[in-house]
């Protein structure tokens, strides 16, 4: 994928939509133990950079779940709909909330030393631990 892609996708209630502009198809998956705890098992997103805009914005709640990060759904529903830097410079969405048949390809997992030992993605991704994670961004330690 060269050019970005205008694509969308909705909450379970359609009270939010999110138009997203992506720039590519890969697609992350994040084993930290908030992830796991927010949707049952690692959270597979596509990085959205500041590519997207949300029709329905009344209908978001957002949680501050680190000093430097949030998380967004749909107060009514429960979709989850974004994990973003609070500067909003950085959104990252669950790749099932974007719809279309993109040719989506599974490159990374983070925090790979918080996975649970019962799981194992078969495909061959590029792995970081949580300390290779904040150095990359240079966040601290939550």
């Amino acid at each position: 994928m060269n050019e970005a892609t205008q694509t969308s996708g909705s909450c379970l209630c359609g009270a939010v939509t999110a138009h997203v502009e992506l720039s590519g198809t890969r697609v992350g998956a994040c084993h930290c133990s908030m992830c796991r705890r927010w949707g049952g098992g690692p959270l597979l997103a596509a990085d959205i950079g500041a590519g997207v805009r949300f029709d329905g914005e009344e209908h978001i709640s957002v949680y501050a779940s680190s000093d430097w990060a949030e998380r967004g759904f749909c107060k009514h529903c429960g979709t989850h709909l974004f994990y973003r830097l609070k500067d909003q410079s950085h959104y990252a969405l669950p790749v099932g909330l974007i719809e279309g048949e993109l040719p989506w390809h599974f490159a990374e997992q983070i925090f790979i030393d918080e996975k649970p030992v019962w799981f194992e993605f078969a495909n061959d991704t590029h792995n970081m631990t949580g300390a290779e994670v904040f150095a990359k961004f240079g966040a601290a330690e939550e």
